[in-house]
C-alpha cells in the first residue's frame, strides 16, 4: 500500500513543478506603421504550455530610458506574478510589454505622423498578440497598466479606447498636466513649426485633464480606475490633480498615494496590487 500511494504523491509533485511561468525578453514582429522590426516581452503563466486554455492580458508599459527588458530585469515581473498567481490574489494571465525606446520615444502619436506608435499599439501588437497566443479577445479580458511614461501611455489609451480595457492602472504617470499656454511655449522654444490650431489639438487629444472633461460619466466609468503615486514623487500633482477632477465628476477610481518616490522600489510595490485589481476586474463580480 505504502508503494501505492507514493507514486501519485511522486507524479502531482512532478506534474505542479513542471508547471512554470515563462518569460521571453527579445520577442518581435515586423511593424508596417513604424517601418522596423518591434520587440516586446513576454510572461506566460504556469501550466500555459501545459493547457490549452485562453488567458486574460495585461499590457504593462515601461518608462522612458527602459525598454521591454525593464518590467523583467528592475520590477522583477515572473516573481512578484508567479507568487500573486500562487497564493490565489491574482488570476493567471498573459503580460506584453512592448518596446516604446527605440529611436523614436513614446506610446503617443506624434504631432508630425512621424512616430506613430499608438496605431502601431491598437493595429499591429494587439492582434498579433490575440492571434498568436491564447489571448481571450474582448475588453473584459484586456488591462493595461505602466510606470511613469508608460504611465502617462495608460492614461492615454484607455481614454482614447475606453472599449478596449476593463481595467487601466497608470503608476507616477506622466500625465502632461501643463496648461495649453505652456504647451504652446514649450512647442514653440523647441522650434517646433506647427500652426496654434494644430498644437491645440494635439493638446486636446493627448491631455489627461482635457480627455477627462470632454468625456461622458458612463464612458469614464466604463474602465475600472487604480491610480498610484509616491508621496516624493515629483509627479504627484498632476496625478493629484486627475483624481480630484474624477472625484467630482462622480467617476469610480481608487487613487493610491504611498510612501516613497519616482523609482523601481516603489513600482515593485505597487506591481502586486496592480495584479490584484485588473484580475479582479477579468472576473466576474
Amino acid at each position: 500500500m505504502k508503494k501505492l500511494l507514493f507514486i501519485p504523491i511522486v507524479l502531482i509533485f512532478l506534474q505542479s513543478f513542471s508547471q512554470t511561468s515563462t518569460v521571453y525578453d527579445q520577442l518581435s514582429l515586423k511593424s508596417t506603421i513604424l517601418k522596423s522590426e518591434r520587440k516586446f516581452a513576454l510572461y506566460l503563466p504556469p501550466g500555459y504550455k501545459e493547457s490549452s486554455r485562453s488567458y486574460p492580458v495585461l499590457y504593462l508599459l515601461h518608462g522612458s530610458g527602459d525598454n521591454q527588458t525593464g518590467w523583467i530585469q528592475f520590477g522583477e515581473v515572473q516573481h512578484i506574478t508567479d507568487k500573486a498567481i500562487a497564493n490565489g490574489t491574482a488570476t493567471p494571465m498573459i503580460i506584453v510589454m512592448p518596446d516604446a525606446n527605440t529611436t523614436k520615444r513614446g506610446y503617443f502619436n506624434r504631432i508630425d505622423d512621424k512616430w506613430s506608435f499608438e496605431d502601431y499599439f491598437f493595429k499591429e501588437l494587439i492582434p498579433f498578440i490575440e492571434e498568436n497566443y491564447r489571448a481571450k479577445p474582448s475588453k473584459q479580458f484586456r488591462a493595461i497598466a505602466g510606470l511613469s511614461m508608460g504611465g502617462g501611455g495608460t492614461f492615454m489609451y484607455a481614454l482614447h479606447k475606453p472599449d478596449m480595457f476593463s481595467s487601466a492602472c497608470p503608476l507616477s504617470a506622466a500625465t502632461y498636466s501643463e496648461s495649453i499656454e505652456g504647451f504652446k511655449k514649450r512647442y514653440i522654444e523647441n522650434s517646433f513649426k506647427y500652426t496654434s490650431e494644430e498644437i491645440t489639438s494635439y493638446y486636446k487629444q493627448h491631455n489627461v485633464i482635457s480627455l477627462i472633461n470632454n468625456l461622458s460619466v458612463d464612458t469614464l466609468n466604463s474602465v475600472r480606475w487604480y491610480i498610484d503615486c509616491g508621496d516624493d514623487d515629483f509627479l504627484y500633482e498632476g496625478n493629484s490633480l486627475v483624481h480630484i477632477l474624477l472625484r467630482k465628476k462622480g467617476i469610480k477610481h481608487e487613487f493610491r498615494i504611498r510612501n516613497g518616490a519616482h523609482n523601481w522600489t516603489y513600482w515593485r510595490a505597487s506591481l502586486p496590487k496592480v495584479l490584484e485589481f485588473t484580475s479582479q476586474g477579468f472576473h466576474q463580480y
